[in-house]
This record gives C-alpha cells, sequence and structure tokens, in this order.
C-alpha cells in the first residue's frame, strides 16, 4: 500500500513567525519545496494576520516523503504512533502533529501543540486491516 499514498500538510503561520524558517525547514529536512504550497492569508481572532500553508503530495514523493519522516522521527515516536493507531485513523487517513518550533531546529517531535498537521492517506477497503497496514508502513523503517 506505500506506493498508492497521499500526504496532506497544513500550517498555520502567525504574525510572529518568520514564514522563510519554515520553507527552509521542510525543504531541508522533508523534501518540500516553498513553489509546492499554496498559501492563503486569513485573520485570527483578535484580528492578527494569519497565513494557512497547504501542500498535497502524492505518489512517489509521498513514498519519498514518509521515508524521510519515519528516518528522523526517534524509534520511540514511531513505536507510540504504530500503539495509536486506531485513535489516529479516521476514513483511512493517519493523523499525526508534528511540533513546528522543533522542525525549524532540524528535529522531527510529535506533539499537538502549535503543530504541523499531517495526515497520511492510503486506500484501506476493510477497517479491519487499517492497523496492519499503518503498521506496515511506519516498521518499514524500523530497524
Amino acid at each position: 500500500m506505500i506506493n498508492k499514498i497521499e500526504i496532506t500538510i497544513d500550517v498555520i503561520v502567525h504574525a510572529t513567525e518568520d514564514i522563510s524558517k519554515i520553507f527552509q525547514a521542510f525543504d531541508e529536512f522533508l523534501n518540500v519545496e516553498k513553489e509546492e504550497f499554496t498559501i492563503n492569508e486569513t485573520e485570527g481572532h483578535f484580528d492578527n494576520p494569519i497565513k494557512i500553508l497547504n501542500v498535497k503530495i502524492v505518489k512517489k514523493q509521498a513514498q519519498r516523503f514518509v521515508k524521510k519522516l519515519l528516518e528522523l522521527l526517534p524509534n520511540e515516536q514511531i513505536n507510540m504512533l504504530i500503539e495509536e493507531i486506531e485513535e489516529r485513523t479516521v476514513d483511512s487517513r493517519f493523523h499525526m502533529r508534528l511540533d513546528k518550533q522543533e522542525l525549524i531546529k532540524g528535529k522531527l517531535v510529535i506533539r499537538e501543540k502549535d503543530t504541523i498537521k499531517l495526515k497520511i492517506h492510503t486506500p484501506i477497503y476493510n477497517k479491519k486491516d487499517t492497523v496492519k497496514i499503518f503498521t506496515g508502513i511506519f516498521q518499514s523503517q524500523l530497524n
């Protein structure tokens, strides 16, 4: 199933954050270039400007992204993701969040606050296969 994988990435960038550092981190560490992102500008709760970055990665690039992501995540965090597959999966989409500030520093850390939202989608035709399929994807990088 890893050959039929899609990745969706959403990032909220506040006015106080340097968007160029975020783009640089994605390019350097996860091989996603600035030009691939769609940028939407909006306003936050207190009328502060916010940019929402979005990108959808498919086919070979998505496979490379998952490989790179799993290479950079510590094994204990990959094991945690495997344990939480059922809680993190909705309609063939595995949901996870990465710490935005840690990515800028060159580290991948799973976190629920100030995050980069990732959805990993692969076709799952029988719901009972969800754990097996995503476990296979994640374990492909564990040694």
